[in-house]
């Protein structure tokens, strides 16, 4: 007999939940989308009924009440994370959380805890280890095509979609701001890469116009990994033309990933040795987040560990809140 389907719940009625998570849970052939919590219950109507969601719950404790709700995808605000986070797990319920976790490590460390004490899987929304470019990236790696590895460039500098410019922009105490949003997906992405730990970061930040005063809307740092590599990033949410990319330097090589930072299955990547430049073959192109919800469905079976565990949420976030404090003092800081 086949195993019960999966069945999800999204508190917070995103945009990221109706156009990536909710198609790659129907997409599965184990899993169903049942209902969605928004702290507006007139949008959350609205969002449950565009989304072919059966139900749109009153409030976040309806919502994890219902014995027909398995796992939550949590999608509010930065802030509301860490306690709706605890509360799905009191209540029995998988948990895949949005990145930044939280907005402290100490509220991040609390919903790892509330998750284990609860025994349900506690997993980070770092959707970029999906992402086929990277994959082949980390296998290449990891197969020793660039040699011994050197160094890293991340630019993930783009123009923040229209419908995105509300809290990110506004809301400092929500968790706003290019670092909390992107930053942390640089240093998630860093560690999938090198295989390692980021130990110090130095950065400098700016509010270029685009965020609100006390929002930093751009940002440029160093990453000092603990096998010693220096690896660069560059976010912002003002930079219309650039492109995203990553690229990893070796001894024998190095690998240009180029377009490839975004939620779909897109991009290039490059291998340079010398002169020659060679495109690497992408061979599977499937759509990202189908694999996070795979991943995430077969970890609440018992069948292996989800794409981004809460340990690798932590890593990320203490990257990120190592960025701000850098840039706040002028001073490098180890994590």
């Amino acid at each position: 007999m086949s195993a019960p389907p999966v069945r999800w719940a999204f508190v917070g009625a995103s945009t990221w939940a109706s156009r990536y998570l909710i198609p790659a849970v129907r997409a599965q052939p184990d899993a169903i989308g049942v209902g969605a919590f928004s702290s507006s219950r007139e949008r959350g109507e609205e969002f449950a009924a565009s989304n072919g969601l059966e139900k749109a719950y009153a409030s976040l404790a309806e919502l994890l009440a219902d014995d027909a709700v398995d796992a939550v995808y949590i999608s509010t605000t930065n802030d509301l994370h860490a306690p709706q986070t605890i509360a799905a797990a009191a209540a029995g319920k998988h948990v895949l959380c949005e990145k930044p976790l939280a907005l402290t490590l100490a509220d991040a460390l609390r919903m790892r805890e509330a998750c284990e004490a609860a025994g349900v899987v506690f997993a980070t929304d770092h959707h970029l280890r999906a992402a086929p470019t990277l994959v082949a990236m980390r296998e290449l790696i990891a197969a020793g095509e660039i040699g011994e590895l050197v160094a890293g460039r991340v630019f993930h500098a783009r123009l923040l979609l229209e419908e995105l410019r509300t809290w990110r922009l506004e809301r400092p105490e929500a968790g706003g701001g290019v670092v909390l949003d992107i930053t942390v997906h640089d240093a998630d992405a860093v560690r999938f890469l090198f295989d390692d730990e980021v130990a110090e970061v130095t950065a400098m930040s700016a509010n270029q116009g685009l965020a609100g005063a006390g929002i930093e809307d751009s940002v440029m740092g160093v990453m000092r990994l603990r096998g010693g590599q220096l690896v660069s990033f560059h976010d912002a949410f003002t930079v219309p033309h650039a492109g995203t990319g990553v690229e990893v330097h070796g001894s024998e090589g190095s690998l240009i990933g180029r377009d490839l930072l975004m939620p779909d299955p897109v991009g290039e990547v490059l291998l340079r040795r010398g002169d020659e430049l060679e495109e690497v073959a992408i061979a599977d192109r499937r759509p990202i987040y189908e694999e996070v919800v795979r991943r995430f469905d077969a970890a609440v079976r018992g069948a292996g560990e989800p794409l981004a565990s809460g340990a690798d949420g932590i890593a990320s976030l203490a990257v990120a809140i190592a960025a701000l404090e850098s840039s706040r003092t002028g001073r490098a800081v180890k994590i």
